[in-house]
Formats: structure tokens, C-alpha cells, sequence
């Protein structure tokens, strides 16, 4: 039996938030993201007209679009519809993944005997958009790659549906740039030997691919042919990531705890953006002398931010640590998480911290977290004890 994978996309989502609350937003260019150094968050297919792109600056965009408007955003905002869009999915999904925060995946293989699979969905989609007043695009194919696809070429109105027998029709025709893997560095190398359609790169043989790509050329050559055998990961907002430090001798030296919270933050904030999460729970826990446990957490707009994180990480621990006794025991851990395919936290970043980001990031990867930190969270030293990818169903 073909599989039938649903994939599920909120349009211009932060866009559509915003015009939820504010109607007179409605038709007219609007940016969301930071001030005059910061970037392009998200935009409206009024802006894009223009050629305003996501992670663009700011003012860049204005040159191309001088009539747009630039809002802030409210990451709260997009936090708490994106949970109520989540729990409409989830009372009728079967199976359900978050890609992201505007992001679905559906398995609804055999729904079909009882239901017609597409019929079904567009009445939840419809479902979806009568509730929460967002527009959202779906398309209903064979796995994730073609469904992911086809809801991109949908947009901003069609839903579509590729049978199996019409998968390499449908994606023929299409530059190499619509598979997901597919980046600018594998674009340009494709384009130079003249590999920039679809069916051009399904033609090819998957020896050669693999001699000028490495390891991910089968699986390039697979996606060509509509092959992805991914299953949809059911949903859970219970993951986490976490780690610990029990000290060898108790201490009250609260500079040194302080160091020791900051290079935590960075350690697991790496690992997130590493694999492409986002947080919106975080708990700092501390256990006394005694042996006293306590832990205190807060909800934070979905981010893999460490200036962010570590904000609420330090505030949190000022709460919990109220007894002044030595601690023999502080950890960190991030939980509610959700797959990020983007920056969330573009709102309040300039386009050098994104930079800055990018190369660290780039660094630890190369050479291990040690090879480059901030000063400030240097103590902190992690070991095979820590749990840093500690996963909780």
C-alpha cells in the first residue's frame, strides 16, 4: 500500500498573525523583523512581489520595497497560535509531526477506506482556518519530500495532490532548488555541469552523484526519483535537552555558579541549533548541601538563542536559589521543543550577531565546543557524565 503523507503549511505565518489582530494590514507590503541592522523575519507576498526574502536586512528590503511596513513581531504571539493550530492537528491527526512552528507532517496511510484522504484534509485544513482565522496550504502525496514540495508549488492557494503515478511527472519540470537538501553550495555545483532540472538530475547515475557529492548523493538521487522512506516522528512537546554538574565540593561562590549557568546555556543552545530545534521551556534546578531539590521554569517564545536563553536561565536561578546554603548540584534543561528550519530569534538579532552565530557555530562543529567560547562561560567544562542530549518521551 503507497503511503499517504500529508504535509501542512501556515502562509506567511507571522504575516497572517499579525493581520489576524489588525485587519487594516490586510493588502499592503509588511515585513516582520528587527529595526534598521536587523533581518528580514518573515514577509508578505505583497513584499516578495519585490524581491524581499526571508533573512534578508532590513535595509536592503526597504530598497527594494520603500513602501513596506516593519513590524517587531510578538513571538508570543506566534508562540500561542502555533500551540492552538498543534492541538486542532492533534485531536484528528492520526499520526502527527512538527516540522516547526508553522510546519506539519500527517501519515493518514488507509484512511481512504473510510474516509477520502483528500477530502479529509482539506476539511481540516478548513477546520483550521474557521478557528484560528489563519490561511494554511497543504499538499497529499506518497512521503514527506514530495508532499513538502508540492505544498511550495501550491501556495498561496492550491492544495495539491500527486498520486504515485504522477509523483516524476509533477517534479520534472522543477529546479533542483525545491529539494529540501539542496542548498546554494550543491546548487552551484549541479549548475556548472548543467544539472538544474529535476529530471536531469533523476537521469543521472547515482555513482556519479555520490563521487561528486559524498555520502548525501544516493539520497539526493533517491529524493530526484520521489523516493523518502522518513517517517512522520509523532509529535511530543515532552523532548529535552539537558545537563548537570554536581561539584566535588560544595560551593556558595555565586560568580563561579553564574559562569558555570552560561556555559551550559552555550553548550545546549549549540546542540539545538546543531539539530535544529527550538526551545520554549526553560528549568534551572539546584539541589543543596542537604540534598534539598528545587527547580523553577518559564515559558519563552520558541528560540536557540544563547543571549536569549541565558537571560531567562540567570532569572531563574536569582528565583530558585533563595536559601543561601552551599549547592552541591546545578543544571539546565530545555524542553517543549519543536524542529526549527529557521532563526526564530531574527526579531532582536542584528545581521552581524546572526553572523556571529553562524561562524561559532561553524567552529565548535570543526574543532568541538572547547574550540571557541565566550569568556564568560568558559568554566564551565562539560564531561561523558553530563546528558546533554538527554531525550524524555
Amino acid at each position: 500500500m503507497a503511503r499517504a503523507i500529508v504535509h501542512m503549511d501556515l502562509d506567511t505565518f507571522f504575516v497572517s498573525c499579525e493581520r489576524r489582530t489588525n485587519s487594516e494590514l490586510n493588502g499592503i507590503p509588511l515585513i516582520i523583523g528587527g529595526g534598521d541592522r536587523g533581518v528580514v523575519a518573515s514577509c508578505s507576498y505583497e513584499a516578495r512581489k519585490y524581491g524581499v526574502r526571508s533573512a534578508m536586512p532590513i535595509r536592503m528590503a526597504l530598497k527594494l520595497c520603500p513602501d513596506a511596513k516593519v513590524m517587531k513581531g510578538d513571538m508570543e504571539l506566534y508562540s500561542q497560535l502555533s500551540h492552538d493550530v498543534t492541538e486542532i492537528l492533534q485531536e484528528k491527526a492520526p499520526v502527527l509531526e512538527k516540522a516547526s512552528i508553522d510546519e506539519f507532517y500527517m501519515d493518514i496511510t488507509g484512511m481512504d477506506k473510510f474516509h477520502g484522504s483528500y477530502k479529509w484534509t482539506n476539511e481540516l485544513a478548513e477546520k483550521v482556518i474557521k478557528e484560528t482565522g489563519l490561511p494554511i496550504s497543504f499538499s497529499l502525496s506518497i512521503n514527506k519530500t514530495v508532499s513538502k514540495i508540492a505544498t511550495g508549488e501550491g501556495k498561496p492557494v492550491g492544495n495539491l495532490e500527486i498520486p504515485e503515478h504522477k509523483v516524476q511527472t509533477f517534479l520534472n519540470p522543477l529546479s533542483i532548488q525545491k529539494i529540501p537538501m539542496v542548498g546554494a553550495v550543491t546548487f552551484q555545483l549541479l549548475s556548472r555541469i548543467g544539472v538544474r532540472k529535476i529530471q536531469t538530475l533523476a537521469e543521472m547515475p547515482a555513482e556519479v552523484l555520490q563521487q561528486m557529492i559524498g555520502k548525501n548523493g544516493l539520497e539526493l538521487w533517491k529524493k530526484a526519483h520521489g523516493i523518502d522512506h522518513t517517517p512522520v516522528e509523532p509529535y511530543t512537546e515532552r523532548k529535552s535537552i539537558s545537563t548537570e554538574t554536581t561539584f566535588s565540593q560544595d560551593t556558595i561562590d555565586l560568580a563561579k555558579l553564574r559562569r558555570i549557568l552560561l556555559g551550559m546555556v552555550e553548550k545546549l543552545a549549540f546542540q539545538l541549533r546543531a539539530e535544529q530545534w527550538l526551545t520554549s521551556t526553560v528549568t534551572v534546578k539546584i539541589r543543596y548541601a542537604n540534598f534539598d531539590t528545587e527547580t523553577k521554569q518559564c515559558r519563552v517564545a520558541y528560540t536557540s538563542a544563547d543571549h536569549v536563553l541565558t537571560k531567562n536561565v540567570i532569572e531563574l536561578f536569582e528565583k530558585v536559589y533563595q536559601r543561601r546554603m552551599r549547592l552541591r548540584l546545578i543544571g539546565v534543561r530545555f524542553s517543549g521543543l519543536v524542529r526549527g528550519t529557521y532563526q526564530i530569534d531574527l526579531f532582536e538579532d542584528t545581521q552581524e550577531m546572526l553572523s556571529l552565530y553562524e561562524a561559532m557555530d561553524k567552529m565548535k562543529s570543526r574543532y568541538g565546543f572547547d574550540a571557541v567560547m565566550r569568556c564568560a562561560g568558559a568554566h564551565f567544562k562539560p564531561n561523558n557524565k553530563d546528558e546533554i542530549l538527554k531525550r524524555k518521551k
